[in-house]
């Protein structure tokens, strides 16, 4: 008897664990209408963490990584991605450049948001503990979170929005799906990031076709991602997180 892909990849598993992700990242937001303000990066953030990691695990058996082939240049990618996304603020910074225009296309001061070195005050464990939650978000849950949305689920409804699209093949390339999924992640992420973002969704999309792996699309936004981090706290632009 032939299997029901929709059976195997249900629509929930791939698309909710994204929902709520995006629903705990607005909880702060949320919270200061009640006037309630407290820094997402504190427990919001470990909450989402957590709460986004259990829902993952629970419906870890829909999800399908294999084949488990391109992981080595999904890894390279995901450098090359990441170099090319920080870039222009890199540039900015060390050329001593002007604020102007280009800051648009990231080419600005991102030393502006949440320094975890202030936890230091609270001692040396409330700092350690940020940084591992917030690396465990960083490397972990966002990778999995958005690969399987993104490129799992998106990229093939795309491509065949009004007929089964799980039968369409992981990988298959689509030029609408290409300018959809691009498109759509470049809006979820601030104005200021468009440019990297454009570059590596771009990048990811062609990572998806060649490797017909969903395993090295996770893989390549994990070793981005991994690297940001350290990036961040070597050159202290907060404005990344």
């Amino acid at each position: 008897m032939a299997t029901d892909k929709k059976q195997t990849h249900p629509f929930l598993s791939y698309v909710g664990p994204f929902a709520i992700f995006m629903l705990l990242l607005a909880l702060p937001d949320v919270l200061k209408i009640f006037s309630i303000d407290i820094p997402p990066q504190i427990w919001p953030y470990t909450l989402q963490t957590l709460v986004c990691g259990s829902v993952l695990w629970m419906w870890r058996r829909h999800y399908e990584f294999r084949p488990a082939s391109g992981l080595l240049l999904g890894a390279i990618m995901g450098v090359i991605g990441i170099l090319l996304w920080i870039a222009p603020g890199w540039l900015f910074q060390t050329l001593k450049m002007p604020a102007g225009w280009w800051g648009h296309l990231g080419f600005t001061d991102r030393s502006e948001g949440f320094d975890p070195t202030g936890l230091k005050s609270n001692g040396n464990a409330a700092y350690i503990a940020f940084l591992l939650m917030r690396f465990a978000r960083l490397v972990v849950i966002v990778p999995l979170i958005e690969e399987i949305f993104w490129r799992g689920f998106l990229m093939r409804f795309l491509a065949d929005p009004e007929g089964d699209y799980w039968q369409v093949p992981f990988g298959s390339y689509h030029h609408q799906s290409l300018i959809g999924v691009t498109a759509m992640f470049v809006l979820a992420h601030a104005s200021v990031d468009y440019f990297g973002a454009t570059i590596y969704g771009l990048l990811t999309y062609w990572v998806a076709v060649r490797t017909k792996s969903l395993a090295a699309c996770v893989v390549m936004h994990a070793v981005a991602n991994l690297l940001l981090g350290i990036y961040i706290l070597n050159s202290q632009q907060w404005g990344y997180w």
